[in-house]
């Protein structure tokens, strides 16, 4: 049975991101929130776009305010008003000045901006009661970025900052990953779906949901594949379409060492290569991660090998797996050059946190801000595998270690954040 660390080693080094020449589509700007920019990204515009002005005030040459103060101010004739959006019609003299606002393009000859609090106005005078610093409040053209060098980097996760950048720089349409392709299904003769009635025995499959919702929240797109009974012809023939299909193939129930569980037999009866079969994880144990080769006998739409994931059957432990194991494989997959590992901090515990020490353990939670500080509260009632009802609106795993038994109110803890950023 593999430790935690050391399964997230294999899983990580089995994945290979989308390729830049084959797994890209051109997007508009508008519709590129959250994609993977596949490709750098330049500009033919510098910015500021011209020397403008980071203040209301009046466009000076330094040469004829330098010494400038209250009992003894410089006197400018004021040649020019620029409001933003204004071409400047004159070149500023010795002895002359222009009012000009924020934004605006600094005229020829000026190089300094005094801001309006340190002047007095009379009609067509201004006077500079304090000595500016040369080329105080003068944004200088290119200073911010210099045209054609590269704008942002190919691999970046386009959020609301990188796209006013992209719509500044008059970029319209952009190269970005395709979303990767996630297949989904449960398996088991228990399950049936929401619109039926329950049956002795019988309960109601939420892990395809709990997984589609996480697989669109990662920003890969899923494909939902229903539910399987534990028959081996149907879970070959869903398995082979399953992995024809996608890049990353989710099963829940079928990976322990049961009568009924036949996911791991008919991997390798497809020629899977299983990496992983368990690890030690509570909950989440059962655990299996397979690659295939690449062969003529599977139709592949994506040029990659995909990468199966036979889930654990109980919800809770489908969910935490998915954290631990699933989501930095699929972020990684996305084409994200960085931040797909797995983000823990250090926060203090309110609760008492236990656990038998056999297995690295994940009790969740909510994450609070008291004075200041992260304090982890752990979800109420039962942390068994199967309660999904405790796991609504929590945003944290606290993890135990191997051979930690007991955290005591107010001692450290580090927590797992549940974040797809």
């Amino acid at each position: 049975m593999l430790s935690v660390s050391d399964a997230q080693a294999i899983i990580l080094n089995l994945v290979q991101p989308l390729d830049r020449q084959q797994d890209t589509e051109v997007v508009d700007l508008l519709t590129a929130d959250s994609r993977i920019l596949a490709t750098p990204v330049t500009s033919p515009l510098d910015f500021p776009h011209w020397d403008n002005s980071a203040m209301d005030g009046y466009a000076v040459r330094y040469q004829d305010v330098q010494h400038s103060n209250a009992e003894q101010p410089a006197i400018l004739e004021i040649v020019e008003e620029i409001p933003a959006g204004y071409q400047p019609k004159s070149t500023i003299q010795p002895g002359q000045a222009a009012r000009i606002f924020t934004g605006a393009v600094i005229p020829a000859g000026a190089d300094t901006v005094v801001m309006q609090e340190k002047t007095r106005r009379e009609e067509n005078r201004v006077f500079i009661l304090d000595a500016p610093k040369p080329q105080g409040f003068v944004r200088h053209q290119a200073s911010f970025y210099q045209a054609g060098t590269q704008l942002l980097p190919a691999g970046i996760k386009l959020n609301a900052s990188a796209i006013a950048v992209l719509a500044a720089a008059q970029c319209p349409q952009l190269s970005v990953y395709h979303r990767p392709r996630v297949a989904i299904f449960s398996t088991g003769d228990e399950l049936v779906t929401i619109d039926q009635p329950l049956q002795p025995g019988q309960i109601v499959d939420s892990n395809q949901y709990a997984l589609a919702a996480l697989v669109r929240q990662s920003g890969a797109e899923p494909l939902i594949l229903g539910i399987v009974k534990d028959d081996p012809v149907a879970l070959e023939k869903v398995i082979t379409h399953a992995v024809a299909i996608a890049d990353i193939v989710l099963s829940s129930g079928g990976v322990s060492v049961g009568d009924y569980d036949y996911i791991d037999k008919i991997l390798e009866s497809l020629k899977a290569k299983i990496h992983i079969r368990a690890v030690e994880i509570s909950p989440g144990k059962p655990l299996t991660v397979a690659t295939f080769p690449s062969t003529e006998a599977i139709h592949r739409v994506s040029p990659h090998s995909a990468l199966y994931f036979g889930l654990p059957g109980n919800p809770a432990a489908v969910l935490v797996t998915f954290w631990r194991f699933v989501l930095p494989a699929i972020k990684k997959l996305s084409g994200i050059t960085e931040g797909w590992e797995p983000v823990f901090l250090k926060v203090r515990s309110h609760d008492e946190l236990r656990s038998n020490g056999k297995r690295e353990t994940y009790l969740w939670g909510k994450l609070h801000l008291i004075n200041g500080v992260y304090e982890f509260h752990k979800a109420f009632g039962s942390h068994s595998s199967g309660n999904l009802i405790n796991l609504a609106q929590t945003n944290a795993l606290a993890v135990l270690p191997v051979g930690e038994t007991l955290i005591s109110p107010q001692e450290e803890v580090q927590v797992l954040q549940l974040s797809n950023k």
